[in-house]
């Protein structure tokens, strides 16, 4: 026990529970769980994340880990009636990582320790297997030498393989035991070669290294790298599990398997995972050897098969959802290893927690906690026409789904070359391992030839949300010489189009077209979820979307500029628009009036100009409202710099310089190059634009007023409902709105005298600069509502471009952990949300009933949405197709802070 604060660093398995995952991690908690319901778990002890983060931070573990860890190895040594690595009868044990939150294959393992020279002698005498010794001894001296020892894997397996060809054997499970001597004695001189050591024969050594090493792996780059893509908290750190040894590689009475409780890919109830017989269990996850399905233990081993059901059941009931089981068969006695709320695809999520609300097992508000709005975007992804012609070249397992298409590439460094060159491309690997991590990442979709739905491929690819075909075993994966070939001989070589769905497992040459979702199709109202026809996914989604709907508080806008964005996004749910950006209105054909405006020497002519782009203005105006009749919208006046509007200076300088070399007339260029020069500024997103261009330009701002005034008059004439709303941008003062605001005022008076219309239009602003968020107290004394910019705040909060920034410098800060997602992407909290929370509080006081809202992406984004939520705005905006996402997200925080506050 510490001195200081009597912490414990170890605990045995029965001490836990599965309440305890950031003290034990997911398996230990786990398997106290497990332990605790009297399932079948071998005995063992979990050193705890509070020791991994003394360890991780002093560079050295607790002075009073090593013992309480004696004391455990005595407890258990006491209870299996025998010794770590003694001679005659060895205890073996296993050293396994378990973080809080799953992380499959990305932190170390180690089977077997406890064997030596001396104790495989025993071993063999004992189980009266001479080979299954020999087999256990290389398993560790390999996986010793990679975890513990830093030794290049490839050197164990390229020797395995000599061992195979010398006997001219396809399987390790061919090899004798004296072959396997021999390999031992291969592996030993390798790890003396490459480390200048012996392999250590004492058995304390080998536990405490391993110990050792697992810490170590919780900061590898893959681990790193797999923490970030996940967004999992770098400061965790792992627990370790040290369990007594159960061997499924002691023949073919013994064997090893994965299993779930439901079809992680589809959510189907069913049978569904692998089994491999004599095997030790990373020969399964790693996809080494294929297996055979789980429903074949049922004639390998019916009595095994029988219990592993009844546990299954037990299991699921008992957490209330899809469950990833590892188990091990020891001469016919079933043990468990490991149960953990298994990782789904996004169909399966959406499936299996309405499944779970029609059985009784959770209510509504728990099956909305058990999806997300990124789960929703990934079924709103395409997929393939099955009605297109295809050539198809293979078949594998379905293991994660998607339609997916790009180059064949054969390892992760050229996947990930290739996709930052702009390619797309399919990793296709024979298996892969966590060193793939980085490939699995930037390719579009996995194919492998070996593996199924437990392999590491599926469960990483399943995670990510990644299309993944695996255990394609008439497809022959050459790496070396960077090739695939088919059955009939047909030869794909790197670079070749290849698409792969991970719906049917079946791999195409070539590029297969696409068709819309039937989610998407839902969403737009071509699919209705109360039709006998309707597909099960969009009946689930329909019926969470429903709920998620009814215990929102946050209402949802779309950012849409037309009237075709507009309808799209109200079928998709909107309600209402949160930015109509009046600028995109300004391009294509009306530019020339821009130019005119710009090119103005008179007032006369700049009266000109926008008299002429008043009705144009104003016909978008009408269109929108109509399409959004009933609902609000939020218009923003002109917010980007006039030079956006003008031709490029180079384009233009090249035109004035071959006109005059011709002595062709080029006044109106050269009028036009001049402005150029004129409006040019070094920093124009800081410059010359939003409220200021209202202020410098006489008549912009009134132009724009006047156009959605007079539009609104004539929607009201035509008994449409049109609900207004006008919004300043870029303002960092509440003298800038106060006149603005007041000449607004003056233009919809007089078009309520023009028109005898009674206008009802709310004038607010945007919060985009730091200081309006900081003196948001008194602007709201000019506004009626807020519309939070949160690109433009992030930006000037931080003092980023974003246009520059992104492709410079921010892969390098997410590599570092600098940042664990791009701000752009997801608000940073400590900052810019700091800025926004205090400029709610602020705005709230001045104005209680002031509108709140967020019309930049981060409106769409699933985290950004509990956050909104959490500091009180009354709506997000965002493009049309994030709305579905947005809707879910504030269903899911409304539910989540609802659960909070029973607590």
């Amino acid at each position: 026990m510490s001195e200081n604060n009597d912490q414990k660093f170890v605990y045995d398995f029965t001490e836990g529970n599965r309440d305890l995952k950031d003290l034990l991690g997911g398996k230990g908690a786990n398997l106290a769980e497990m332990t605790n319901l009297g399932l079948p778990v071998p005995p063992g002890f979990t050193i705890t994340t509070e020791a991994c983060k003394v360890y991780l931070e002093s560079g050295s573990e607790p002075v009073e880990l090593r013992d309480e860890v004696s004391a455990h190895l005595d407890a258990l040594e006491q209870q299996m009636g025998k010794k770590l690595g003694q001679a005659d009868d060895p205890l073996l044990v296993s050293v396994r990582s378990g973080a809080k939150f799953s992380m499959p294959g990305m932190m170390d393992t180690v089977l077997n320790i406890g064997l030596s020279d001396e104790s495989v002698v025993g071993l063999a005498r004992q189980a009266d297997n001479e080979r299954f010794a020999w087999d256990s001894y290389r398993r560790l001296i390999q996986m010793f030498g990679k975890t513990v020892l830093g030794v290049e894997g490839e050197l164990f397996e390229d020797a395995l393989d000599e061992a195979k060809a010398a006997k001219k054997v396809a399987s390790d499970t061919d090899l004798d035991a004296a072959d396997l001597k021999k390999v031992v004695d291969h592996f030993k001189k390798i790890v003396k070669a490459e480390t200048g050591r012996d392999f250590p024969q004492d058995p304390r050594e080998q536990m405490d290294l391993a110990i050792e090493a697992v810490f170590n792996s919780w900061n590898t780059d893959r681990a790193k790298l797999y923490r970030r893509q996940e967004r999992i908290p770098g400061d965790l750190g792992t627990a370790v599990n040290v369990c007594s040894m159960v061997f499924g590689n002691l023949g073919p009475d013994s064997g090893t398997g994965v299993a779930f409780t439901r079809d992680p890919a589809s959510g189907h109830a069913g049978v569904y995972g692998d089994y491999l017989q004599n095997a030790q269990g990373e020969d399964v996850v790693a996809g080494i050897r294929n297996t055979v399905p789980l429903a074949d233990l049922e004639s390998i081993d019916k009595t095994s098969y029988d219990q592993l059901m009844h546990i299954m059941n037990t299991l699921e009931t008992h957490y209330k959802d899809l469950c990833d089981i590892e188990f091990t068969i020891e001469r016919g006695q079933l043990w468990m290893l490991q149960t953990r709320v298994g990782k789904r695809t996004a169909g399966a999520a959406f499936r299996i927690a309405t499944q779970l609300v029609d059985q009784g097992l959770i209510d509504e508000a728990e099956a909305l906690q058990r999806v997300t709005g990124a789960q929703l975007a990934q079924l709103m992804f395409p997929k393939f026409d099955e009605d297109a012609k295809v050539d198809q070249i293979g078949r594998g397992i379905a293991a994660s789904p998607g339609a997916a298409v790009g180059k064949a590439v054969f390892d992760s460094y050229t996947a990930v070359k290739w996709s930052r060159s702009g390619e797309k491309v399919i990793l296709i690997r024979r298996e892969t391992n966590p060193d793939d991590l980085d490939g699995m990442i930037a390719a579009e979709g996995i194919l492998t030839s070996r593996g199924g739905k437990t392999s590491h491929a599926a469960v990483v690819a399943r995670g990510m949300g990644k299309t993944c075909v695996c255990g394609a075993e008439e497809l022959e994966v050459d790496t070396k010489r960077r090739r695939m070939t088919t059955s009939d001989g047909q030869v794909v070589e790197e670079g070749d189009v290849v698409s792969i769905d991970g719906s049917t497992g079946k791999v195409y040459l070539g590029e297969v077209p696409v068709v819309p979702s039937p989610v998407v199709e839902y969403f737009e109202g071509r699919m209705h979820a109360g039709a006998d026809d309707a597909d099960e996914l969009v009946q689930a989604v329909h019926r969470i979307m429903a709920y998620a709907d009814r215990v929102r508080r946050l209402r949802v806008r779309a950012n849409a500029d037309n009237a075709e964005d507009a309808n799209r996004a109200r079928r998709f749910g909107a309600q209402g628009i949160g930015l109509c950006r009046t600028e995109h209105m300004f391009l294509g054909e009306r530019r020339q009036f821009v130019e005119r405006l710009i090119l103005a020497d008179t007032d006369t002519e700049r009266d000109q100009a926008l008299e002429a782009l008043l009705p144009l203005q104003k016909t978008d105006f009408v269109e929108l409202f109509e399409a959004m009749d009933g609902l609000p919208v939020t218009v923003r006046l002109l917010d980007p710099p006039l030079h956006e509007f003008l031709p490029d200076i180079t384009e233009l300088s090249v035109r004035v310089a071959l006109a005059e070399s011709r002595k062709e007339p080029h006044e109106n260029d050269l009028r036009l190059l001049q402005a150029v020069h004129r409006l040019h500024e070094q920093n124009p997103m800081l410059g010359l634009r939003g409220v200021r261009l209202g202020l410098v330009i006489p008549g912009l701002f009134t132009m724009q007023v006047r156009a959605i005034a007079e539009a609104a008059a004539q929607r009201i004439d035509a008994k449409g409902d049109p609900r207004v709303e006008i919004m300043i941008p870029l303002v960092g003062t509440v003298q800038e709105l106060e006149i603005v605001r007041e000449e607004a005022e003056t233009v919809i008076a007089e078009v309520r005298a023009q028109t005898g219309v009674d206008l009802k239009l709310a004038l607010g602003t945007m919060i985009e600069l730091p200081r309006a968020a900081v003196t948001a107290g008194q602007i709201a004394e000019a506004a009626e509502f807020f519309s939070f910019g949160t690109n433009d705040l992030t930006q000037t909060v931080w003092g980023f471009s974003r246009d520059d920034v992104e492709a410079s410098f921010f892969t390098a800060y997410l590599e570092k952990g600098i940042f664990g997602v791009s701000p752009f992407e997801t608000i940073d909290k400590d900052g810019v949300g700091a800025l926004v929370r205090s400029a709610v509080q602020a705005g709230r006081a001045t104005r209680p009933d002031i509108k709140l809202g967020v019309c930049g992406e981060h409106g769409g984004d699933p985290e950004s949405v509990h956050f909104f939520h959490e500091v009180g705005l009354d709506y997000v905006s965002c493009s049309p197709f994030r709305i579905p996402v947005a809707r879910l997200e504030a269903g899911r925080a409304a539910a989540e802070s609802k659960g909070s506050d029973s607590r």
